[in-house]
């Protein structure tokens, strides 16, 4: 059996894509994502999968972000047919997700030939289309957390709960060669624990003799979600009622964007919020929002006694969902202060760009990252503080009072990392392969997991093939 490396490897946080051959060649591909936020560079890499998408025989899929399912679509239109195996509630959220991201491809192909035409170039077609993303998800097959379900005699997987977002999900295979059983786990996203909305991640693992895990955090710790929320309530009131300006919250439509509408809602429920309007500018994160209503057996037991109270914490009453072009145009005659919420969170794509590059040049606005940004994307070059950035092609002045949160992330620290895999017997780990994380980080997590007894690990080159 072989194991290839063919995303979020090499220093890379997104494009996760690992490819598993059996013994008897079966080709079982673990997460399809994209890469994102390096502009044409980018596309290439997408394209170049370096497998070919009719001779996968399934796919097993951790959880709906985009960097993780962003390209389930392309290896459809490029001759796949075999299951896509995945948790119900992550099954419901690519749904929308992947269709928005086609007809994000879409729009993104159209305005690139436009530029194309100018220069007498022949167009591009987009990597996929929203007519590629619905056929796609006819593939999809759900499958609940915590119930070992085999694809083939020889294969085995099980589902465990990350609390990354909303259905996401480890995976823990068992493979059989001849009379030898091999075990897999795959971390993918793991979550942090004690936060707000979702269970905590499963730790709670059957042992496997090779782990592949992430390490996005792997060379820092956060704040707690406590202190996350008094700073969140200390920028608002800084932001809003004392220097009279909008608050831009550049957020994923997928689980952030909920956590922070419910840390709001907490906070206006305690009288800790001023009198302002909050709008939530994504359709994606609206419908997404809605998903989130129908999956109550993925929240905590703190949430759910909050339910009992507040029947809806995702809604109040200064709280506007956005859906139109229309409405969200109307922001920007917005002069009192408020809060804008919007996609996406690298501020690379979506609404919130346009809603930076009518605000990021006065010192009134403040602009608040709550999450990881990949170092190339537009947020990593707000956020870094660079005076001057592109904009839809246009140069902004940074005038704008920068703030940042991450312990509203969806990814663990370092130490939540160690939890998450404290139930390991590192005696008995062969190998641990480090992924998902820039350079500093998977060098600094292998320190720590030397020091926590798991003495083999290895940090994979991308497209390395490695025999287990």
């Amino acid at each position: 059996m072989k194991i290839e490396f063919l995303g979020a490897s090499g220093g890379e946080v997104t494009g996760s894509k690992f490819l598993i051959t059996t013994h008897n060649k079966i080709k079982i591909l673990i997460d399809c994502g994209m890469y994102q936020g390096k502009g044409l560079e980018t596309d290439e890499m997408n394209r170049d999968l370096g497998f070919t998408p009719a001779e996968i025989d399934y796919l097993i899929l951790s959880h709906a972000h985009i960097d993780h399912s962003g390209l389930i679509p392309y290896i459809y239109k490029n001759g796949f047919r075999g299951q896509v195996f995945c948790t119900p509630a992550t099954r419901d959220l690519c749904n929308i997700m992947l269709a928005d991201s086609g007809k994000i491809q879409e729009a993104d192909t159209k305005q690139f030939n436009k530029k194309r035409l100018a220069k007498n170039l022949p167009p591009v077609e987009p990597i996929y289309t929203m007519r590629d993303a619905m056929d796609s998800i006819n593939l999809f097959v759900s499958v609940p957390y915590n119930m070992p379900f085999k694809i083939i005699p020889d294969c085995t997987f099980e589902f465990k709960d990350t609390g990354h977002i909303l259905g996401g999900a480890s995976i823990f295979f068992t493979f059989k060669e001849g009379e030898n059983l091999k075990t897999l786990l795959y971390t993918s996203d793991v979550g942090r624990y004690n936060k707000r909305i979702l269970k905590d991640p499963c730790h709670d693992l059957p042992q496997a003799e090779y782990i592949i895990t992430e390490s996005t955090y792997g060379d820092r710790l956060h704040e707690t979600i406590e202190d996350a929320e008094q700073k969140l309530m200390m920028i608002v009131k800084d932001a809003c009622a004392k220097r009279k300006g909008k608050l831009i919250i550049p957020s994923f439509a997928i689980g952030r964007t909920q956590e922070i509408v419910y840390a709001l809602n907490r906070l206006h429920n305690d009288h800790n919020l001023p009198d302002i309007d909050i709008f939530v500018d994504s359709p994606l994160a609206v419908s997404a929002t809605e998903i989130f209503r129908h999956h109550p057996e993925c929240f905590n037991d703190e949430m759910r006694e909050y339910m009992v109270q507040d029947p809806d914490p995702f809604g109040f009453e200064n709280l506007h969902y956005i859906r139109t072009i229309e409405d969200s145009k109307r922001l920007n005659n917005i002069n009192q202060p408020c809060v804008i919420i919007s996609a996406s969170g690298m501020m690379e794509a979506g609404r919130v760009k346009h809603h930076l590059a009518n605000n990021i040049n006065n010192p009134k606005t403040t602009i608040l990252s709550v999450g990881y940004c990949s170092p190339r994307t537009l947020g990593a070059r707000i956020m870094r503080g660079d005076h001057e950035v592109s904009i839809f092609g246009t140069k902004y002045a940074v005038k704008a009072q920068l703030e940042r949160i991450d312990s509203f992330s969806g990814h663990g620290d370092y130490k939540e990392l160690l939890h998450y895999l404290s139930g390991q017997d590192p005696k008995q780990v062969k190998q641990v392969f480090i992924v998902h994380g820039e350079d500093e980080s998977r060098v600094a997590f292998a320190e720590h997991l030397k020091k926590a007894g798991f003495k083999k690990s290895h940090i994979p080159a991308l497209k390395e093939s490695v025999k287990l």
